[in-house]
Parts: structure tokens; sequence; C-alpha cells
């Protein structure tokens, strides 16, 4: 008797399922569940249980702590995309840095990881265990992993709207994604990557743009946009605005590397890249 019920409960999982894939819903919460339940006749007494053999029998994969997503193994639906599924997991997403630079065409690297700019303040997904997924190696949802970048709300923008598959993603545009390269290359590859990353995009590269986001940025931000910009052999008035920005004491180009090599006191930068220091 028990495990006619047990065989009963996962059917009307099953159902729940595809009631959600007819209704063109990927990604869904708990209470979404909870609210369409009843049209397959599952109690809501069981519900969580029929959620945990759907995951087990990978109908559906677990995101986050109440919240679900379709699998391919449900007749009729595609594979969530791993960018969908950053839009669910924090609220402001958008898929940035090396993750933003691939899908751009910048890079031919790809990236190991999803990267996505949030907010300081949001809630974060955590792992089993209770740890935070900021202070660990990213968040692991199916094959692919997380790793979210928080920034002060004010710094949320150059963002916008792209189709990937069947899902529109908020995402950096190309010149947020530049300008992200220079504050933390370490999330775009390496500086040398952000570099050739400048070269491809320099023909379209929308110069007021791009030096409109740095000044709303900092002052090491802008004189390293300058000093790139400049050396790729961009001449424009625009490298006046970036020139008149005040800051104290010189910077470093690549943030991520040692304070030596020669000084550029045009553009405050101090130029620590490999086979200039030393010079």
């Amino acid at each position: 008797m028990f495990a006619n019920n047990k065989k009963k409960r996962s059917s009307v999982g099953v159902d729940l399922v595809r009631l959600l894939a007819g209704d063109g819903i990927r990604i869904f919460s708990t209470a979404q569940a909870r609210e369409l339940a009843p049209q397959v006749g599952l109690k809501d007494d069981y519900l969580l249980e029929a959620l945990y053999h759907l995951r087990r029998n990978g109908w559906i994969v677990q995101l986050r702590r109440g919240l679900y997503a379709l699998t391919g193994a449900v007749p009729g639906v595609s594979p969530v995309h791993e960018f969908e599924i950053a839009m669910a997991l924090v609220e402001p997403a958008a898929v940035s840095h090396w993750s933003a630079l691939h899908f751009h065409g910048l890079t031919q690297q790809v990236p190991r990881q999803v990267f996505v700019l949030t907010t300081a303040g949001v809630s974060l997904p955590r792992e089993r265990g209770g740890r935070s997924s900021a202070h660990s190696g990213g968040y692991p949802v199916g094959g692919a992993i997380f790793a979210f970048v928080q920034v002060n709300p004010k710094r949320f923008f150059g963002i916008a709207k792209y189709w990937v598959g069947e899902a529109r993603v908020t995402m950096t545009d190309p010149e947020r994604t530049l300008i992200d390269g220079l504050s933390r290359p370490q999330y775009c590859g390496d500086f040398a990557e952000v570099l050739q990353a400048f070269q491809i995009r320099l023909a379209d590269l929308d110069l007021e743009k791009i030096v409109e986001y740095a000044t709303r940025l900092d002052g090491a931000t802008v004189k390293r946009l300058g000093w790139v910009l400049e050396h790729l052999g961009v001449a424009s008035p625009h490298l006046d605005r970036l020139l008149s920005v005040p800051v104290k004491g010189y910077r470093i180009l690549d943030p991520t590397g040692p304070r030596r090599g020669p000084c550029d006191r045009r553009w405050m930068i101090q130029v620590n890249l490999p086979g200039r220091i030393g010079k």
C-alpha cells in the first residue's frame, strides 16, 4: 500500500512538471509549484516529497533553496541556459566580466565560471552547509559554477538585454565589459586578455560611452583607459576628458600585478606589464 502511494505521488509529480512545461515555465519556485499542484491532484502535504523525487530522477534541478529549473529530460523542453539561471539566482543580475567578454566575441577563451554582476547587500545563494558563495570558489548548479561580483548600486550600469537561446538575459554591454576588465582583470582571464579585447573591439568601440562609464567609476580606471586608448592609437578629444580627471599618485596599469615598472607621468600610470618592469 505504501509503495503504491509513493508511486502515485511520483506520477503526479511528473504531471506537475509537464504542466509547468506546457505553461512555458522553465524556472519555478516552490510557491508556484504549490499553486499549480491541485490541478494534477498533488496534495500540499506531499509537494516537497514530490519535488525531491523529481530532482532525484533528473526531471528538475535545484538552483537555490525554493527555486528549481526543468531539465532537458522533460519532453519538449530545451535545457535552461546557464545565463538564464544566473538571472534567477540573484536580483538584480547581469552576466558580466569574462562571460560577457566571450559572449560579445572579445575573447576566444571560454571561462570556467559564469560571472554575474550584482549589487552589494543582495542575498547570494549559499552552498550546502550555509557557506556564502561570495567566500568560496563559486556556487555550483548542475555543470556550471557561478561567480558573483558585487558592486555599489551606483556602479550597476552599462547593462543591456540580449537573446541567448530562448531567453532574454541582462548583460554588461561591450564597453562596460571592457571597463570591468580594467578594474578587475582577474575576472576576465588576465590583463593581457583585456588588452587583446580592446584591440578586437577598437574599430567598433563607442568612445563617448566608454569614457562616460570610466568617469562614473574611479580615477584609476579613468587613467588606465586613457593609457590603453592612447597606446592603441586613439587620437580623440575624449582623451582630454580622461586627462583632466585628477588622481593623487601613480596607479598601476595592471591592478593584479606588482608595483614596479616605468612611470608614465602624462597618465599617472605605472606600467607594470611583463617586459616593461625594470625599464
